[in-house]
């Protein structure tokens, strides 16, 4: 009597319990599948990545002693969604059980649940044995609270796991966050590290993948692609981090360079979403690296925030708020992205560098996508569902539970506030303190009207003119309202139709 265990292609994780032990009457089932290439227009370097990884765990399992099936994409049995896969494998193996970890993304979750409840079979859904916290988690520790707030959830989980603590409800330092020590502009020193990741050629998977007519988009890298393919090269790149970068990240976290597009961030966010590598074994060894004096407090602090902190943040608003969180557009935003979203081609030279970067390595750091795209297209009146989609597609570390609140959540306000405190927008000013972008751009950082003024100067202005009556009363943008009361009639319509014109003509920024 054969079971059948699914292993979908963000779930890598060679230590997982199901692994201990070999049977002959287990089937590991893995599948390249156009279900999963097409629900959005992906980048070529994500499909590319995800598969060449799944292939190597079949190759690991197969290794083992497992028994494993795996569909490729130009399989002529493969039938390209799940559900149909599944029947056809239940039948070809007269299976009498079939089990799944639980997947991450709500349409996944309810897809196979839905296709369960229609079958005999004995349905079986385990734990992924890679998060610290439960779907349900974070919403029960902010039960009978007003609001959801990050920094809460944050020191919950560092008491509760004893991460970067004193005692047993003191921090290490004596204090809970060391943000404001982290947001200095990088210069061009220290250096940035050598990129010591290990590249493969992809080619012929990649011919595959366009042969069986996967649509993508962006430099598929498919001759030197370096994102990890296992666990022991994620391993690899987890320690080079620790050993080179993670001293002087907690200082340029939050730094932009046009001619240092990784400067000292881990890119572990892949190997981590697709849990090559758990979050516990990654904080462990930066907390270490703290204890020894490797790392300062504020750099181990600011990196285990994302990823203990963050992470299971807003994976907790996710799963407390859908299905529905992906309607929320509280500003009721409905212009399309440019069309130098697919080619970075624009004049403005932080967007163009930002996309640009994104269209060529499928990554960019945080503050890129928050404070240069994400900031743009709120300020821009963007879709936000259109820029999630994009967001989504465009990243290699993008799966929908940690993409979507960060899009529509902190990145564009969509939710009106149930994941952030406030909007996150900026003029020209913030941009240019924390990045080289200003420098040789078409448009003038400091120009508020004119041609040749920078397009966030007025679109700032603008969008919070726009929105007083929904954004005047929140307390941390206060300061902003007391500006816009100091400024007479004239300047105000000039901003207005400044940003008029500029959202009517996006095309051509």
């Amino acid at each position: 009597m054969i079971t059948l265990r699914l292993i979908l292609g963000d779930q890598l994780n060679p230590q997982h319990r199901w692994f201990s032990e070999t049977a002959d009457d287990i089937v590991y089932v893995l599948m390249e599948i156009r279900q999963e290439t097409d629900y959005v227009l992906h980048h070529a370097q994500k499909i590319l990545a995800i598969f060449a990884a799944m292939r190597d765990m079949a190759r690991q399992l197969k290794e083992r002693g497992h028994r494993v099936h795996y569909l490729t994409i130009d399989d002529v049995e493969n039938r390209q969604s799940l559900p149909a896969n599944i029947d056809y494998l239940i039948a070809h193996y007269q299976a009498s059980g079939f089990e799944y970890q639980a997947p991450d993304e709500w349409r996944l979750d309810q897809q196979l649940y839905e296709h369960g409840r229609r079958t005999a079979l004995a349905w079986v859904m385990v734990d992924s044995e890679h998060f610290y916290t439960t779907r349900s988690e974070a919403a029960e520790i902010f039960t009978g609270r007003r609001q959801w707030l990050m920094e809460y959830f944050y020191r919950q989980m560092r008491v509760r796991h004893h991460i970067l603590m004193a005692d047993a409800a003191k921090p290490a330092g004596g204090q809970w966050n060391y943000d404001h020590d982290n947001r200095k502009p990088w210069r061009g020193t220290p250096p940035e590290p050598v990129d010591a990741r290990i590249c493969h050629d992809h080619s012929a998977l990649w011919h595959a993948i366009v042969a069986a007519g996967v649509q993508s988009f962006g430099n598929p890298q498919a001759h030197q692609l370096a994102w990890a393919l296992n666990r022991a090269e994620a391993l690899q790149q987890l320690d080079a981090f620790i050993e080179q970068a993670l001293p002087h990240f907690g200082d340029f976290q939050d730094a932009m360079n046009s001619h240092a597009w990784r400067l000292f961030h881990s890119l572990l966010s892949f190997a981590l979403n697709v849990k090559m590598l758990n979050p516990r074994e990654v904080v462990g060894k930066a907390e270490a690296a703290y204890r020894s004096g490797h790392a300062s407090l504020a750099a181990v602090e600011g990196f285990i925030r994302q990823i203990l902190g963050w992470r299971e943040y807003v994976r907790g608003v996710y799963w407390t708020n859908m299905p529905d969180y992906g309607q929320h557009n509280v500003f009721g935003h409905s212009n399309g992205l440019p069309a130098w979203f697919w080619t970075g081609q624009t004049k403005m030279r932080c967007l163009s560098h930002a996309i640009g970067q994104s269209l060529e390595q499928a990554h960019a750091h945080h503050i890129q996508r928050l404070m240069v795209i994400g900031n743009f297209a709120l300020l821009a009146g963007l879709d936000p569902h259109a820029l999630h989609c994009w967001y989504l597609g465009v990243y290699i570390d993008a799966f929908e539970w940690v993409e979507m609140p960060n899009t529509l959540g902190m990145s564009q306000f969509a939710d009106g506030g149930l994941l952030a405190t406030k909007p996150y927008v900026s003029s020209a000013a913030y941009i240019d303190r924390m990045s080289d972008y200003c420098k040789g751009c078409h448009y003038d950082k400091k120009a508020r009207l004119g041609e040749r003024a920078c397009p966030y100067n007025a679109l700032y202005w603008d969008f919070f003119y726009r929105n007083a009556d929904r954004l005047a009363n929140n307390p941390r943008i206060g300061m902003v309202y007391r500006q816009l009361d100091k400024m007479d009639a004239e300047s105000i319509e000039g901003f207005s139709a400044r940003a008029q014109m500029l959202r009517a003509n996006l095309d051509q920024l």
